[in-house]
């Protein structure tokens, strides 16, 4: 039996995460598959659910109307939730048109990086790793606040990842540079202690 992982493809950059996590289970030495999916009948076959960038307000809209919010506050598995993905899964954003999905204890700010425009590569520090990790960061959300529950994984001279559980949220598309330390680490929390990062 392998890990099922679930990329939910609702809109954004899905093809690259599907890339990003077959390279990691290859790396890992795991076994698994990764899929997308775009009904809520379909996440009970996951094991872990990605949560990927794209257009915040767009995609709490299209899991409004394709009735994901409740089958994804339930979900047992871990979820790992990039930029748009991030400002979905924390318990409270700046902004009334998304409705937050409330599993992860933190605080999220939208565009908090500038417009499409002003993206960027910026280095990120990972808590327990000396080595600086590349951030792409697309209309990127920041982390405002981190409550007791979750705990800070990357800095870019603010808050651009957390954990909790067996959940991760990252401001930033680590999916686009090859770089799979970040998807290794989830991996590897899955189903071990995770009371920190």
């Amino acid at each position: 039996m392998g890990i099922n992982i679930g990329v939910c493809a609702l809109q954004g950059d899905v093809s690259e995460h599907i890339m990003a996590f077959k390279a990691a289970l290859s790396a890992s030495g795991q076994e698994g598959e990764v899929f997308s999916f775009r009904r809520a009948m379909d996440i009970p076959r996951c094991d872990v659910i990605v949560l990927p960038g794209g257009e915040s307000t767009t995609i709490s809209r299209l899991l409004r109307k394709n009735e994901m919010y409740g089958p994804l506050r339930a979900f047992k598995g871990g979820i790992f939730a990039t930029c748009a993905g991030m400002v979905l899964i924390g318990r409270e954003v700046d902004d009334p048109r998304v409705e937050p999905l409330g599993i992860m204890d933190i605080t999220v700010g939208r565009n908090a990086f500038g417009r499409q425009r002003d993206s960027c590569e910026m280095a990120v520090t990972i808590i327990g790793d000396e080595r600086p990790f590349c951030g792409y960061f697309i209309r990127a959300p920041v982390i405002t606040s981190v409550g007791p529950e979750a705990v800070p994984l990357c800095y870019a001279d603010r808050v651009v990842g957390a954990v909790q559980g067996p959940h991760m949220a990252l401001s930033f598309h680590p999916e686009l540079g090859g770089d799979l330390r970040l998807h290794l680490l989830f991996l590897k929390r899955l189903g071990a202690d995770t009371t920190a990062p």
